[in-house]
């Protein structure tokens, strides 16, 4: 038997490698930051995910269950990682706990950092209560109180759901497609309407990019069922009448200005390279791509590779993933560790 395989992050990749390689019979060692397992969808209150609409306490609760239970997966949630040294099937990890850890390889499944919309001052975050995050909607429909205006706790009438915040924006940087963004708005504003069947609910985009076989579930029968909204503008800014916000902009299909009012609007925030990624990079000598994501190998060769030998990754540390296919990579990344470590395995 080889040396535990080292899992630094504890959201759905992170899990879902511990539970592979648990199940191969092979110990690993998870150390998560944060005080418990289960990441962004834990941490942050998501409600129902995409695309199985399971709550995520229940779905990704039951995958802390599985892979935190189990005999050959130790667990060191608050602990961070603060060197690593060595080499394939001979790495040392010290925690910042003042444990230090003996290792055959490590998976880096640190996901990613949620857009500040702070950034994005035009559209009014900061400065209007009432425009918030679909990750504030999460934690409204999560936490069983329903959607309200944080103003005064009132249903709103009409909430406006603007797309590609901090996504697909040269001027601030972010180039990328978020990926899971229009499903994620689409798949609220249909849960918004079902609380709240008199809401009026707009979505503003610039393309809808509901991949995939999601186009069916999300994009048309938030249409057609839900009677959602979708206006293709772009967005100058949000401000306010005094008593209610005013998102203004030009109707790009019928290229005239807008200006409607609203009592909420949603910012679809991008996924952003997890913050901590240069220290990672440093940490386990790993590169990352152009865009500050960790660098992974080739598809056509082993796509949970990174830059370092015996180092590996998976998830939304790679770039903006879904849930489900962080799922997949994490499994992935297990298994191509097993395999790397296969002949030291056989002459151990």
């Amino acid at each position: 038997m080889t040396k535990p395989i080292l899992i630094v992050g504890g959201g759905p990749a992170g899990l879902a490698a511990a539970h592979s390689l648990a199940t191969f019979g092979q110990p690993c060692i998870r150390v998560e930051k944060e005080d418990r397992l289960g990441g962004a969808p834990i941490l942050e209150g998501y409600a129902k995910l995409v695309p199985s609409g399971e709550w995520a306490r229940d779905a990704i609760g039951g995958m802390v269950d599985r892979a935190a239970n189990h005999e050959l997966v130790a667990v060191r949630t608050g602990a961070t990682v603060t060197s690593f040294q060595g080499q394939v099937g001979n790495f040392t990890a010290a925690l910042s706990s003042g444990e230090s850890v003996e290792v055959s390889a490590a998976i880096l499944c640190t996901g990613f950092t949620h857009f500040d919309s702070a950034n994005k001052p035009e559209w009014g975050f900061g400065t209007y209560p009432d425009v918030v995050t679909t990750s504030q909607v999460e934690q409204m429909i999560s936490s069983g109180k329903g959607v309200r205006c944080p103003s005064d706790g009132r249903k709103p009438q009409r909430v406006a759901i603007l797309l590609c915040v901090g996504s697909r924006d040269r001027q601030i940087g972010r180039e990328w497609c978020s990926k899971i963004c229009c499903t994620v708005s689409a798949n609220m504003a249909m849960e918004i309407r079902e609380e709240l069947p008199d809401c009026h609910v707009y979505i503003y985009y610039m393309d809808i990019r509901t991949f995939g076989l999601y186009e069916t579930k999300y994009y048309w029968k938030s249409q057609e069922e839900f009677k959602v909204k979708y206006i293709k503008a772009r967005i100058a800014e949000v401000t306010s009448d005094g008593e209610k916000l005013v998102v203004k902009g030009e109707d790009t299909l019928v290229k005239r200005p807008i200006t409607i009012p609203f009592d909420m609007v949603v910012h679809a925030i991008g996924m952003d390279p997890n913050v901590e990624n240069p220290s990672l990079s440093t940490l386990f000598g790993v590169d990352l791509e152009r865009h500050g994501y960790i660098g992974r190998g080739n598809a056509y060769g082993n796509t949970a590779e990174t830059s370092r030998p015996g180092v590996f990754v998976a998830g939304a540390a790679t770039g903006p993933e879904t849930i489900d296919d962080s799922i997949a990579q994490g499994h992935a990344a297990a298994l191509a560790a097993l395999g790397f470590l296969q002949p030291q395995r056989a002459s151990a």
